[in-house]
């Protein structure tokens, strides 16, 4: 069975088409069939003016209208989308996400930062994880960073913080916000016990990869700050050139480092697992979920 999911963050859109089957034992495996990510950036016009500008409404129409035809050639039969961060704080959100259901017949949902950290949380990595610790998934996005709670093979909470790497780029995120969020984490954290990060989002997934670490391996917080100030030292056109980075990857690692080294103080976490999950992947076992309840 085909599934797909479409993510339309603030940095990038995504669309994921998974192959569901069943493996030896009963449950489901999902098969990665396709991943599109286009670079639309909607978090740039949406925190600086609250609106989303034409050209770039042109675009989200264009990448969905792409998608559409993928879905088709690929057959794909069921389908979940939603719109994060940037579709939440657009003032034009609703007529946009009108005009395209009226072209592309795709309905896209808007949904809350707490449904974003509960779709995150549907990829249920630490359930396969030590139970005598405890594991705090850490998503960063454009506009958001999602944080949720497991422990004791319980969800504990899940929070969403608007602190993300564009808001960071644009000089949007205030004292007052960090302060809240490394306050939260502190009293929700608090006779817990030691805690181990799960990381999800591209800019964690890229320093995975460059760090060349095995599969399922963690990273350590020192590795971080270490990257952290390393890129920090180069220009984002440097960036590009040393690390092989696309230009929309390499402005936002920097900022995107430096919450998962502040969620991750806060959190007293020395490690970090990079499973290269995401919303989208949420999305498509969420919608697994759904379509399992029906039948």
């Amino acid at each position: 069975m085909k599934l797909a999911a479409i993510d339309i963050g603030s940095n990038a859109a995504r669309l994921l088409i998974s192959e569901a089957s069943p493996k030896s034992n009963g449950e489901m495996d999902f098969t990665k069939v396709n991943l599109v990510r286009v670079p639309l950036r909607l978090g740039f016009d949406v925190f600086a003016t609250q609106t989303i500008s034409e050209k770039k409404v042109a675009h989200l129409l264009n990448t969905i209208k792409a998608y559409k035809l993928l879905l088709d050639v690929y057959e794909v039969k069921y389908l979940k989308a939603c719109a994060t961060s940037a579709m939440r704080d657009a003032t034009n959100a609703a007529a946009i996400l009108q005009q395209v259901k009226d072209e592309t017949s795709i309905d896209i949902k808007v949904i809350s930062g707490q449904e974003e950290a509960s779709y995150i949380y549907e990829n249920h990595i630490a359930e396969n994880m030590d139970t005598t610790r405890a594991y705090l998934y850490i998503d960063v996005g454009g506009g958001s960073t999602e944080l949720t709670f497991f422990s004791n093979k319980k969800l504990v909470f899940k929070e969403s913080f608007n602190i993300g790497t564009i808001r960071l780029l644009q000089q949007q995120v205030t004292d007052a916000h960090w302060q809240q969020m490394k306050d939260f984490l502190k009293a929700q954290l608090k006779s817990q016990p030691p805690v181990i990060a799960i990381g999800s989002g591209g800019n964690i997934n890229k320093i995975f990869t460059l760090s060349k670490r095995k599969e399922g391996k963690p990273l350590s917080l020192e590795t971080l700050k270490d990257y952290y100030k390393e890129f920090s030292n180069f220009t984002v056109e440097e960036r590009i050139h040393l690390y092989n980075l696309r230009e929309d990857r390499a402005d936002v690692i920097v900022p995107a480092l430096q919450i998962y080294v502040n969620v991750m103080r806060w959190a007293d976490a020395a490690e970090i697992y990079v499973p290269k999950i995401g919303l989208a992947d949420g999305l498509i076992h969420a919608l697994y979920a759904e379509i399992s309840a029906i039948n």
